[in-house]
């Protein structure tokens, strides 16, 4: 994939680029709705953030005329900051990466690393450098950015893995949509949104199912025939989740993670 794909909203000159619409479907809601809904969103979010599950995302970017699409997919103990990814990217330069968090560190190997080697760095210091991508792919820091959509209104209920579920829809104002961004990312980011004179238009939806869990959540940018779309589905909730840590003695200390699959 050319890197000037994305992310996609920056590297674009936004000349008709509209964030008109962004609050359609919230003109109706009143305050109080609007809060109600936003605090069951938080509440779905904090009820799988107590547990386990198993986390299936899907990555699609588009330039209008070819998508590309990312997966992302494991087990993580979410209570506990801990879990294992396997991200693919077919027909990429690098097609396959695995990740492990444990004990405040993230662990990759990469199909174009020597097998059993992993780059190791804390955390916190993973950054973004992709719209609406999350650092090294963590689920926790997309989990936050549903946490925080505001202008939230309740769009109806469907079957979302077999399951009927609350959908709910809502905004990430600038402050959400660039939350541990790299500061050059950022900052294109900042440059965009005052061509536009506002928040780039970025959406987000969360399902929530009968037992107050959320079972699916999707955020979405278009600006000028291009589009970005993350969708994550949890399930498996409560299941055990295994994580072997790597051997010191296996990896090396990583300053940065750049590259599509690394988000």
């Amino acid at each position: 994939m050319r890197r000037s794909l994305l992310p996609v909203a920056v590297v674009l000159v936004c000349a008709g680029c509209s964030s008109a619409g962004a609050d359609n479907g919230h003109e109706g809601a009143t305050a109080a709705s609007a809060a109600e809904h936003r605090t069951a969103v938080r509440s779905a979010v904090t009820a799988v953030g107590k547990g386990t599950a198993r986390i299936d995302e899907e990555i699609k970017i588009s330039d209008g005329k070819t998508e590309y699409v990312l997966t992302v997919g494991g087990g993580f103990d979410l209570a506990n900051d801990r879990g294992k990814l396997v991200v693919d990217f077919p027909g990429g330069a690098i097609s396959h990466s695995d990740e492990v968090f444990a004990d405040g560190r993230i662990y990759v190997s990469q199909s174009a690393t020597e097998k059993g080697t992993w780059g190791v760095m804390p955390r916190g210091q993973a950054e973004a450098h992709y719209l609406l991508r999350a650092p090294l792919n963590d689920p926790e820091h997309f989990l936050g950015q549903i946490s925080a959509m505001r202008k939230v209104s309740k769009e109806g209920t469907e079957s979302v893995q077999g399951e009927r579920a609350t959908q709910y829809r809502g905004i990430l104002d600038h402050d959400a949509l660039t939350r541990r961004m790299a500061e050059d990312v950022r900052k294109k980011t900042g440059q965009a949104r005052d061509m536009l004179g506002s928040d780039l238009p970025a959406f987000a939806d969360a399902w929530v199912d009968g037992g107050g869990r959320l079972v699916q959540a999707r955020t979405t940018v278009h600006m000028s025939g291009a589009d970005v779309s993350v969708t994550m589905r949890l399930s498996g909730f409560g299941e055990p989740v295994r994580v072997n840590v790597p051997k010191a003695g296996d990896t090396f200390p990583m300053r940065s993670a750049t590259g599509v699959l690394n988000g």
